[in-house]
């Protein structure tokens, strides 16, 4: 199994690949039939064609479209309001960060975290093209974010979180940096059910570049290990294995033999959880009777 550091270097060296793709006008994509590493338009991308409307990136740099590597718009579903502070886990080119600046306005605050320079370069560019203020760039690593505690409202990441080697870590930071009452309002690539381990490394490197998606159960247990609540888990789009079948055609796979075990157990989802208020009572706190109180609190873990 690859190392943590084999992982880390592996995304950096993939995004900043991506990063120059953009610069230049082509569209890098993970997915899609063409292939990994191929450069295909977006549209025709069933991971991360058609995510935005026309309405949110008409004011957008075509360059920030072009490096969204995400597999879903947390922007639009996060709820944000006037005035609030957002952070979104590595932030790539910047489209969500320049949506969610527009989102809570002149009194609210996006900052974007992202480990990798072209990134960042790429994403600053796009501000100043977008013209927008109220948003800074920070360079980090999700497992280490370097904002203070208690610092934001809202914590949102398109599928960034599933690249993580430390996602324990990541979830740990994210309920770190939320302020009690905070949102984990995120787009992720989640499993829904066992599926054999070469087929689902092959299904995942499709999906992500470089990918490593839990099962929704887990993702749900995590969650609750950092201390969130009121956890929701919201899948957006289901991926067909007719979809990637030029991919793991080319890897040696017999795409009919492994539909059956492969079909519908992959997709992109919207994951909502709530870090909670001290003194507040919620139906996941609560204890209901003996058979409740015999399981052993996950946050406590």
């Amino acid at each position: 199994m690859p190392s943590k550091i084999d992982i880390k270097d592996a995304v950096r060296s993939k995004y900043a690949e991506a990063a120059k793709q953009a610069a230049t006008g082509q569209s890098p994509c993970c997915g899609g039939s063409p292939g990994v590493d191929s450069v295909v338009d977006p549209v025709f991308d069933p991971i991360t064609g058609n995510l935005y409307d026309k309405s949110q990136t008409a004011a957008i740099p075509e360059e920030a479209l072009k490096a969204s590597l995400g597999c879903g718009n947390p922007t639009a579903l996060a709820k944000l309001q006037p005035g609030e502070t957002v952070l979104d886990l590595g932030s790539g080119g910047g489209i969500d960060v320049l949506l969610s600046a527009r989102r809570v306005g002149p009194t609210g605050k996006a900052y974007g975290l992202d480990m990798t320079d072209e990134m960042l370069g790429l994403a600053r560019e796009n501000q100043r093209k977008a013209g927008v203020e109220n948003v800074e760039f920070l360079k980090g690593e999700i497992e280490n974010i370097p904002l203070p505690a208690n610092s934001v409202d809202v914590v949102i990441s398109n599928c960034v979180i599933n690249l993580s080697a430390d996602k324990n870590r990541v979830l740990q930071e994210a309920f770190r940096v939320l302020r009690p009452g905070g949102r984990f309002a995120v787009s992720d690539v989640v499993v829904r059910g066992a599926v054999p381990a070469e087929i689902r490394k092959n299904v995942e490197l499709w999906i992500g570049c470089i990918a490593g998606a839990l099962e929704e159960s887990e993702y749900r247990l995590k969650l609750a290990a950092a201390g969130f609540e009121g956890i929701e888990i919201e899948p957006t789009r289901v991926y067909k294995v007719e979809d990637a079948r030029q991919f793991l055609a080319a890897k040696g796979i017999d795409v009919e033999a492994i539909a059956p075990q492969v079909g519908d157990k992959f997709a992109s989802a919207f994951i909502r959880a709530k870090k909670p208020i001290a003194g507040e009572t919620t139906a996941s706190a609560s204890c209901c009777g003996p058979a409740c109180c015999a399981s052993p609190d996950p946050r406590k873990t």
